[in-house]
């Protein structure tokens, strides 16, 4: 996904608020919590400091209550001119920043007008940083936030996790693969609230066990996962903050409250994997049919040590919190940014679409399903401008996107080189063979006085 500056800000200030929003929370216990937040210093999506107002809070929930993640976005801004003219201004900022990653944007915007008497703003130069992934909290590896240790509640926190498994073969490819584990647990009742293995750790394969567990079981209130790549993207960010989940990465090297996530892996190697390699693994549909057997009929009813019950029977005692259909469908659509042509067309991964012609030279934002760039769902200032319609499909799926399962082939019984043959014994019958005229010749050898 094209990284998208408003975007990044809309989820900075989505995951900021993201507390605040909890509907339980009385007036008094979210003006405290505002407050405490104004307070404070946070790290901004460029890694810069920032300290926003009590009044830009406020502002950003009444927004996100209004609109969700669109309401947090900022306006287009229109001058990207200012930015071309001074591109020599912002290569000597990239060389200030890369030589001192400790700079801040409004530090280098400094030294640049003291040499030069030109001033590029701070957020023009936060902007440019993030875009090109030199954003201070990347440069230097800031910690993030992490959770506390237990929920109080089922569906107050799951916990997401990957574990890698066994080799399996590989239906399309001699050989085989690594099977790994995406994983979702209730915090508070240790219920594994669903699993797959999958053959490629991607993000778009823990976006699928994330959206499967919200229609079982509904949406929780937050995720807390590690910094690996399946879970750092945007992607996953930007489907959490539409659907109001709040998400938090442990901090790298420290992760702090997955201790009980070591310990179900734990368990799954070695009451489930050991039995799985000893009889044989034949492929992934295979270990997925029996780790779903083996979950439901063992892993979620035993007596857990730790609670003295069954996660199915404390994760029962909460209540579900259901996802509005058309939400869910939004908030596993993957984004980009493109600029209509003056032939009103847009290319996109390797393919071209026609666009309204009313949208000629707007920057336009597609919504879209990495497995299907066939069909493609146009946004303009928040309004719908339906699909785009497709003028050359070379791509028909995201590059990142996991390859569709395919089936393997009944055998057709057919045995070519028996049939080979039987042909050229066929064709010999009757006929004189070589071996059979050595064996004579030899006879008749064996006769002669």
């Amino acid at each position: 996904m094209d990284r998208d500056p408003a975007e990044a800000r809309a989820l900075w200030r989505y995951h900021l608020i993201a507390e605040a929003l909890d509907p339980k929370l009385g007036a008094r216990e979210r003006g405290l919590l505002v407050r405490r937040l104004a307070g404070e210093e946070h790290a901004g999506p460029d890694g810069e400091p920032r300290t926003p107002s009590r009044g830009t809070l406020d502002r950003w929930i009444r927004a996100y209550r209004a609109h969700g993640l669109a309401g947090l976005r900022d306006r287009p801004r229109a001058d990207a001119g200012g930015v071309r003219r001074h591109a020599a201004l912002l290569d000597e900022a990239i060389r200030l920043r890369l030589e001192q990653p400790a700079r801040s944007a409004a530090h280098i915007g400094e030294i640049l007008f003291a040499r030069h008497a030109v001033r590029l703003s701070e957020r023009t130069l936060r902007e440019q940083f993030a875009r090109r992934g030199l954003t201070r909290g990347e440069l230097l590896r800031d910690g993030r936030t992490f959770g506390r240790y237990e929920a109080d509640h089922p569906n107050e926190r799951w916990i997401g996790d990957v574990l890698v498994g066994p080799f399996v073969p590989h239906p399309r490819a001699p050989g085989s693969l690594r099977a790994r584990l995406f994983l979702l647990v209730d915090d508070h009742s240790r219920l594994l609230v669903h699993g797959r293995w999958v053959g490629n750790e991607t993000l778009r394969a823990g976006q699928e066990v994330l959206h499967a567990a919200i229609l079982r079981r509904g949406l929780p209130d937050s995720l807390y996962t590690d910094n690996g790549s399946a879970y750092s993207g945007a992607e996953l960010a930007r489907s959490c903050a539409i659907l109001g989940i709040r998400l938090i990465h442990s901090r790298p090297y420290a992760p702090e409250g997955r201790g009980k996530q070591e310990r179900l892996n734990r368990v799954i190697r070695e009451r489930f994997l050991l039995e799985a390699t000893q009889v044989g693994i034949a492929s992934l549909e295979e270990l997925n049919d029996r780790f779903s057997a083996w979950v439901e009929r063992y892993l979620n009813v035993r007596v857990h040590s730790e609670t003295g019950e069954s996660p199915l029977a404390r994760y029962g005692s909460g209540s579900v919190r259901p996802a509005d259909p058309e939400l869910l469908r939004a908030a596993f659509l993957w984004s980009a940014r493109r600029r209509v042509s003056r032939a009103a067309t847009v290319s996109f991964l390797g393919n071209a679409y026609q666009v309204d012609p009313a949208l000629r030279g707007r920057s336009i934002e597609l919504r879209y399903r990495p497995e299907d760039l066939a069909h493609i769902e146009v946004w303009f200032e928040r309004r719908s401008f339906g699909l785009l319609a497709p003028l050359v499909i070379a791509h028909h799926v995201h590059p990142m996107a996991p390859p569709a399962p395919r089936p393997v082939p009944p055998p057709t019984g057919i045995d070519y080189l028996g049939e080979v043959l039987a042909a050229e014994e066929a064709e010999t019958t009757g006929a004189i063979a070589y071996r059979q005229l050595t064996r004579a010749t030899d006879a008749d050898e064996d006769e002669t006085p």
